[in-house]
């Protein structure tokens, strides 16, 4: 059904939570450059270098060659190096190290970035009501972020060579959650920063409601992919060993069943392939819904630079996929997962 059109227009009103909104976006920039180094350290396999969980002494990396010897013999006791890695001398430790001490220290440093501002605002009165305790469990979610983490890496120390998949999966997941729940509260505290739809927005709000939790849920599985190393199986598009989807026998060849959903190379990767091409269509159907009503042009181009953004990630993803998941590529399919996200948050933040 069409509508006749509204001018869209503003009203300038003042802005008191501008210095609030900025921080809370450099709060989603830390989040979201902490996610692509934690995807490269995952795919340089450096995830497991630091065997230990120190968050206040861990700060510190290694400064001499005594530390550096005794980082490196701790390493030398998990199976990752006995069986992966027997080879290894101190150079190549060190590197690795270095991307696995980046990534916590980022996250340290990201909790300071809230911490202190969120205690000065709120001494200073700029934080109150709803917004105080928003605020406070984003905060609690980054607390149960650390501790996910650990509980990732230490999967990892004793009967594996890797952390276990769905753990690296749920750190992945709480860590998009956190993000978006950083942008959504950051865009909502803008003057009007609802589209001017009126009661036309509620055709689309569980549309674009449905968007996020897709786009949520392929990042979940995209972290499941990444802990079973499944990007370096089935390395052909749109093809799966010469079959669109695979024989059921491939897909659910361990027991339990509900095995096959997490720790199935073949089942994983073909979940991670339908979903992408589900939040396609999904972006595709809602772009098309949104452009036939004649509301708010800043709904309509946000709706299409989301189709965009998600057919660039598909790219990257077969990109990664033929190529053999090539560590800038897998970088930037993993950067665009997070850009995919803000701008589903948005956009579903502004339709109210």
């Amino acid at each position: 059904m069409l509508h006749r059109q509204r001018p869209e227009t503003i009203v300038q009103t003042a802005d008191p939570d501008r210095a609030v909104r900025i921080w809370l976006w450099l709060v989603a920039l830390s989040i979201f450059a902490m996610v692509v180094v934690g995807g490269a350290t995952r795919l340089t396999e450096s995830g497991l270098s630091i065997t230990e969980w120190k968050p206040v002494t861990g700060a510190l990396p290694p400064l001499n060659a005594a530390q550096w010897a005794d980082a490196f013999e701790k390493y030398k006791q998990i199976p990752q190096y006995h069986q992966l890695f027997p080879d290894m001398d101190l150079a190549r430790f060190k590197s690795i190290y270095a991307w696995e001490w980046s990534h916590r220290l980022l996250g340290r440093l990201i909790g300071v970035l809230f911490a202190v501002p969120f205690l000065w605002f709120l001494a200073r009165g700029k934080i109150t009501g709803g917004l105080r305790w928003r605020l406070a469990g984003i905060f609690a979610l980054g607390g149960l972020q650390g501790f996910v983490g650990w509980w990732m890496v230490s999967s990892g120390l004793v009967h594996r060579v890797e952390v276990a998949p769905q753990r690296l999966a749920i750190h992945l997941l709480l860590a998009s959650v956190t993000y978006a729940a950083v942008i959504w509260t950051a865009t909502g505290l803008a003057p009007n920063y609802r589209d001017p739809l009126g009661r036309d927005a509620k055709t689309f709000r569980p549309e674009a409601t449905a968007l996020l939790v897709l786009v949520l849920a392929q990042i979940g599985l995209g972290g499941l992919v990444a802990g079973l190393r499944a990007g370096y199986t089935y390395n052909t598009w749109p093809l799966m060993d010469g079959r669109f989807i695979p024989p059921l026998a491939d897909l659910f060849r361990l027991k339990p069943w509900t095995a096959n959903f997490v720790n199935n190379v073949t089942l994983v990767q073909f979940q991670h392939r339908m979903v992408a091409y589900a939040v396609l269509a999904a972006a595709l159907l809602h772009a098309l819904h949104i452009g036939r009503e004649t509301l708010a042009k800043r709904a309509k181009r946000r709706a299409r630079a989301l189709v965009a953004l998600v057919l660039i990630q598909i790219v990257l993803g077969v990109a990664t996929l033929l190529l053999v998941v090539p560590l800038p590529i897998a970088m930037a399919h993993q950067a665009f997962a997070m850009m995919v996200l803000a701008m589903a948050t948005v956009h579903r933040t502004k339709l109210g």
